[in-house]
């Protein structure tokens, strides 16, 4: 807009951090229009959504934007939900991989859909809640960084963002700690001020990842559990039971503590070992995305975050060819799992990722 104010499309959840991000937009004297995502049938469904992405989500989202005075829209994005997300889950899981469907989410679903629903309002932005910040230098290019708030970051599952998506991009609680969000939420009088945060995936709402496979892909995937040396040392329902780095749940006895240290689908087959066996030197990734836009020439030092609570470790990455990198740590990492995301990050700023071959 001419008078330096910015029409912005808010992704509205329910939640606080989103509320607040729209209210601070309203405060700073933007035109704003909150948008949520409907991912599921809202009139009953197979009802097995947890407690975020729901009808009452939407209720929340709708009464936030009501007390904020800005309208409010709903996209139904059932389907897309379904193919991308969804359908990705089950076919990583059967496939002995873990995957993170909240990173698939977010770019493949939130940024790439809600970014060309914001040019149909004629929005110069999309705004969300993440805590995560993103600039831009004095050469036009993007940035981004991790939130400030080191307990409540979310850069890790952002890394697929574009140099396009980001320009479009604004993470208005990104700077800020949670207590303040929560804070100006209640000065607001908005009533998701002291909502919890939500700490499951929607879709499988009581952490049964395997039931939602079984679900979708009723078959028998029965087969058998083996140590190093190929012994059988017990039986198993499927791969999609296990993790890399499990524990609990294996259903065999030992004299030492035995983990999942590899999963092969192809022959149905669980391996377990020491937890000394989980660790590795490296690790290949593909469907690599650099930020910047191209990747990195030769070699270079960066600290590489392989799943959402692990602390980042000093490695060193090289690109091999367009999409995909090897990194070799200084110090073996313990459990690195197939279908989780390698993100690379140089300080607090994230470089890009891939996801784990």
């Amino acid at each position: 807009m001419a008078d330096g104010r910015l029409r912005v499309v808010v992704a509205m959840s329910g939640g606080v951090d989103s509320s607040v991000a729209a209210a601070l937009l309203v405060d700073a004297g933007h035109d704003v229009i909150g948008v949520s995502m409907q991912l599921y049938d809202a009139s009953g469904g197979d009802g097995r959504f947890g407690t975020c992405c729901t009808i009452d989500d939407l209720h929340d989202a709708r009464r936030v934007a009501h007390t904020l005075g800005i309208p409010h829209y709903i996209v139904n994005l059932e389907r897309r939900f379904e193919a991308v997300v969804v359908a990705n889950f089950v076919q990583e899981y059967a496939a002995g991989r873990t995957p993170i469907p909240c990173a698939h989410c977010n770019s493949e679903l939130k940024f790439s859909t809600l970014v060309d629903q914001a040019l149909g309002f004629n929005a110069d932005r999309l705004a969300t809640g993440h805590y995560a910040r993103v600039t831009r230098d004095v050469s036009g290019s993007w940035h981004l960084f991790r939130g400030c708030d080191e307990g409540k970051d979310q850069a890790y599952f952002l890394f697929a963002l574009t140099q396009a998506q980001l320009e479009r991009a604004m993470f208005p609680v990104g700077g800020m700690p949670k207590d303040e969000v929560r804070r100006i939420a209640l000065a607001r009088g908005l009533r998701v001020a002291d909502k919890p945060d939500s700490q499951e995936i929607c879709f499988v709402p009581d952490g049964d990842y395997a039931a939602v496979v079984d679900r979708k892909l009723p078959a028998d995937r029965s087969g058998l559990i083996v140590d190093s040396q190929g012994r059988v040392v017990g039986a198993h329902d499927g791969v999609h039971h296990f993790t890399i780095g499990q524990r609990k749940g294996l259903g065999i006895s030992a004299a030492e503590p035995l983990y999942v240290v590899k999963l092969d689908a192809g022959r149905k087959l669980v391996q377990v070992g020491p937890k000394a066996a989980l660790d590795r030197p490296g690790l290949t990734a593909s469907r690599v995305n650099w930020v910047a836009g191209t990747p990195p020439a030769g070699e270079i030092a960066v600290e590489v975050q392989i799943r959402s609570r692990h602390a980042a470790s000093p490695a060193r990455v090289r690109a091999i060819g367009p999409d995909r990198m090897a990194v070799e740590f200084d110090v073996p990492q313990c459990a690195v799992t197939p279908g989780q995301a390698a993100v690379v990050f140089r300080g607090d700023e994230v470089l890009g990722g891939g996801w784990i071959d």
